[in-house]
């Protein structure tokens, strides 16, 4: 019956997502195009089977028509649905290629996506300060991008995070702001926990009448929304609040939780719940202990299997390394820009000199010897110049080797040397002529001018 009923909600939604494709292929706006996708990949918290055919699907329509934007959102959306599945593996795989792809394209919706999924998947390892450093991204993305919806789901995931590190002022923090913004904007999918972490906080807190509350309308949202996944939360948060007070509503809230995923894709959520009451009847009823460690050793085998936690710490280990090499490539761009931009410098200070002196040594300076030295100089900044520049192509092209190096040297230097010489000779004898003809120009035209004065006043005696 379970299988049937999916299929009737898959059929019944899937024509949704098929009249939605041609019109996400055909939006030109990525800003636009994202919020598309993104509301197409709501199904994730309700039914993931069909957020799993939904998100196969986009992802085989971005890649046919070269749409990197949907592309990122299917493949984060494949990597946090295998995580609900509890394939952390798979859901790794996917996180991965969704933050290669997304570090490819300008997109800050696209960006904030791959960074929430990477994210969660930190946290699944409890490398929890990674986690944050993603969190972090993507909030500044989604914010960025006015990106609200994304940024409520960003608040909710990081505030659970710091509730479970009993951070409690940062989950404060965080959980408050996902729930103004979710009743500020009418987007209820990440409303149930919130209420629920909400509920913890003040637990914790000591604020025992407000924290039920918080947990009952928890309940409630996840009742309106159809959310396995998060029912099971909320009476498996209750159950635990109880667990010491109230022994009995403790075993009654588990019991709810247990049921609430027992016949869905969100097997593995019972693990806390059954823990409990495998606790619970361990020295009271052996059947019920036996039957409540089972439950709790299939949920623990999908989850912490010694394989799949190998594997996943791999890809972390590897994705981290990644990431290293991505900051080292950014700073040795940034090194070789800053070399681009001071070479270019030197070259506009060579040219400048040069065209100053070509300037001036017809007519400021005077002085031969001053003439051939500056135009020795000149020549030489032009030369060593031309020398600092094919330097690192040398290297390169030898491969650091110092036979080979010196060999192209030498090579370069039986070229220069005589050039240099030629031009030398020619442009500090042309200038040193063109000085001396300017000179005796001038010399002229101030005789031609006192043998004028001259002639004028023997007329005026």
């Amino acid at each position: 019956m379970f299988f049937v009923c999916c299929a009737e909600i898959c059929f019944s939604q899937m024509p949704d997502i098929d009249k939605m494709l041609p019109v996400i292929a055909a939006e030109k706006n990525d800003s636009t195009k994202a919020r598309l996708v993104f509301d197409r990949l709501g199904s994730s918290e309700t039914d993931p089977v069909l957020d799993l055919q939904i998100s196969e699907k986009l992802l085989e329509q971005a890649q046919r028509n070269n749409d990197p934007v949907t592309e990122v959102f299917a493949l984060a959306s494949l990597g946090y649905d295998y995580r609900l599945f509890g394939d952390n593996t798979k859901s790794w795989k996917y996180g991965l290629l969704a933050m290669a792809a997304a570090e490819k394209i300008p997109s800050p919706e696209a960006k904030a996506m791959a960074n929430l999924v990477m994210a969660l998947n930190y946290g699944n390892t409890s490398d929890y300060p990674r986690a944050i450093k993603f969190f972090t991204a993507a909030i500044d993305y989604s914010t960025q991008s006015k990106f609200d919806k994304l940024l409520c789901a960003c608040y909710a995931n990081l505030g659970e995070l710091y509730l479970r590190t009993n951070k409690i002022d940062s989950a404060l923090m965080y959980s408050q702001r996902g729930y103004e913004l979710s009743t500020q904007i009418k987007y209820h999918d990440y409303l149930g926990p919130l209420l629920e972490q909400l509920g913890s906080i003040h637990a914790k807190l000591g604020n025992s009448k407000l924290a039920v509350s918080f947990y009952d309308l928890a309940v409630e949202e996840g009742y309106k929304m159809g959310s396995p996944k998060f029912i099971n939360s909320s009476f498996t948060a209750l159950a635990q609040y109880y667990y010491t007070q109230q022994p009995d509503s403790a075993v009654f809230y588990a019991r709810k939780a247990i049921e609430a995923v027992e016949h869905t894709p969100f097997k593995n959520f019972s693990l806390t719940a059954s823990k409990l009451l495998l606790d619970f009847y361990r020295y009271k009823n052996v059947d019920s202990a036996f039957k409540y460690s089972e439950i709790y050793r299939i949920a623990n085998d999908s989850l912490f299997n010694a394989k799949t936690i190998q594997q996943t710490q791999l890809m972390a280990f590897e994705e981290n390394i990644r990431q290293q090499q991505l900051i080292e490539a950014a700073e040795k761009e940034e090194q070789q820009n800053k070399k681009n931009i001071e070479l270019a410098l030197v070259a506009l200070g060579i040219i400048t000199f040069i065209i100053l002196f070509m300037v001036i040594s017809r007519s400021i300076i005077t002085h031969a010897k001053l003439i051939e030295f500056l135009g020795v100089l000149a020549l030489l900044l032009v030369f060593e110049f031309v020398n600092l520049l094919l330097h690192p192509f040398l290297e390169k092209k030898t491969d650091h080797s110092p036979s080979l190096m010196l060999l192209a040297l030498v090579c370069i230097a039986a070229v220069l040397i005589p050039l240099h010489h030629r031009i030398e000779k020619w442009a500090t004898s042309r200038l040193v002529e063109n000085n001396k003809a300017n000179r005796l120009a001038k010399a002229r035209k101030t005789i031609e001018t006192l043998e004028e004065k001259r002639l004028e006043e023997g007329k005026g005696e």
